[in-house]
């Protein structure tokens, strides 16, 4: 039967080649990352690290800015992966409304999805320090991520993971009717444009984005050390008080 027939060639010698020499690269910019730090990152150590020469480098990323593209991509999606994982290892384990997961807190309660994702996002943050702030760390000099390139699609699936555990089982009219404080009428408009929720969820979510967000900050850069071994159970707290109050912004019956 001819190749194609059913719709997929196969790659080619050549494109498997090139594809394992493009993760080769990725790789090897990762490892460079780990130990000297994003801003540190040199097209010619990494090319000296697998043998190859910088000229030989640029057949894959022709500059410095699409291998930087390339890795923060990866890392979002690596991320992303993490978050899925946590999420995924207790599927099982959900209760039968599908909004918590299996796992139990201190004082027995289970534990909301929304909370498994956060930690899944925490746990992968404080693994991989010089990788987390690689894309959340100072803005690299001279580098700017293309609009609408990898980078842009990469931060919406992850900001997709949180918007589903955050408003699950929420109709667009609660979502619409959420109490928050008045918006003035040219972020309405703003937040309207950005996506298929109403603004009110929208500002909620972001609100709980950087709650989330800034909690990890501060531990992966050791801004919360004083905590010691309590850093976890600190994270958890704060992320169901963070759900809580969110989930009673939200009415059962909007008008």
């Amino acid at each position: 039967m001819p190749a194609g027939e059913h719709g997929t060639v196969p790659p080619s010698l050549r494109q498997r080649r090139r594809a394992t020499a493009t993760r080769e690269i990725l790789d090897a910019a990762e490892r460079h990352i780990t130990e000297h730090g994003p801003a540190a990152l040199s097209l010619r150590a990494v090319a000296r690290s697998l043998g190859m020469t910088v000229q030989a480098l640029y057949h894959y990323f022709p500059n410095r800015d699409a291998l930087l593209t390339a890795l923060i991509a990866k890392t979002y999606e690596d991320l992303a992966d993490a978050v899925r994982t946590a999420l995924d290892t207790t599927a099982d384990d959900t209760t039968a409304d599908d909004t918590t997961a299996g796992d139990t807190a201190a004082d027995g309660a289970p534990v909301p999805r929304l909370v498994v994702a956060a930690e899944g996002y925490r746990r992968w943050a404080i693994t991989h320090p010089e990788r987390f702030q690689l894309i959340y760390g100072a803005p690299l000099r001279h580098y700017a991520a293309p609009a609408e390139g990898p980078t842009t699609l990469a931060v919406r699936r992850m900001s997709a993971i949180f918007q589903r555990e955050l408003f699950d089982g929420c109709t667009p009219a609660q979502l619409a009717a959420a109490d928050t404080p008045a918006l003035s009428s040219s972020l309405q408009a703003h937040l309207d444009g950005l996506g298929e929720l109403p603004p009110p969820a929208t500002a909620l979510l972001l609100s709980a984005w950087g709650h989330m967000h800034g909690l990890v900050v501060l531990e992966v850069f050791g801004h919360t050390s004083f905590i010691g071994d309590h850093q976890a159970e600190i994270f958890r707290l704060a992320m169901r008080s963070m759900l809580d109050d969110i989930h009673r912004r939200i009415p059962a019956d909007p008008p």
